[in-house]
């Protein structure tokens, strides 16, 4: 089966490079996310010099990235996604959710995490296509794009870091980085 997600979620998203302009979680206030996704500014194209760009500012701080316009491949292997998803953005749980992910910044960013939001489900983003949430629904991605953990309700900074530590390619690096552990 998890087989069979991973296909079908690597066939929706093109290979061409494509990013957006970041946003870090300082810059985001719980009430401009629904403004910023209702925003009928059309997704700017950016080179793969840009998108690697993206990349590395993501190690100085969380990055929240609207749905519509990220291409998830960019991350693959690099990063590990959170994805917060809602029928609206002034979706209580929406934004518990993503002042849960911005109170723990630092040690989202420790755990190569960047948050993917989507709250507008007329767009129909690659992601919400595969996901296809109901409602509210919070989803972990691993860097290697298989979709690990998801959840249609809340959960704490606290707990979603459990998760991803508990990935075998987390406790690798966690391997890697402290190898008197082994």
């Amino acid at each position: 089966m998890k087989l069979i997600f991973t296909l079908v979620f690597a066939s929706l998203f093109p290979v061409a490079l494509m990013a957006t302009e970041a946003v870090e979680a300082t810059d985001l206030p719980v009430g401009e996310a629904g403004d910023m996704l209702e925003s009928d500014a059309a997704p700017e194209e950016v080179t793969a010099e840009e998108a690697a760009e993206l990349l590395e500012e993501a190690d100085e701080g969380l990055l929240f990235l609207d749905a519509r316009e990220v291409n998830v491949r960019d991350f693959i292997w690099e990063k590990r996604i959170v994805v917060v998803m809602a029928d609206t953005p002034d979706d209580p749980q929406f934004n518990r959710q993503i002042e849960a992910l911005r109170a723990r910044d630092d040690e989202f960013v420790e755990r190569d995490v960047v948050v993917i939001f989507d709250a507008n489900p007329d767009d129909r983003s690659p992601l919400r296509q595969v996901l296809r949430p109901r409602g509210f629904v919070t989803a972990i991605i691993d860097k290697d794009g298989e979709v690990k953990a998801r959840r249609p309700a809340v959960r704490s900074g606290r707990e979603l870091m459990a998760v991803i530590d508990r990935f075998p390619t987390r406790r690798q690096e966690l391997l890697d980085r402290l190898p008197s552990g082994r």
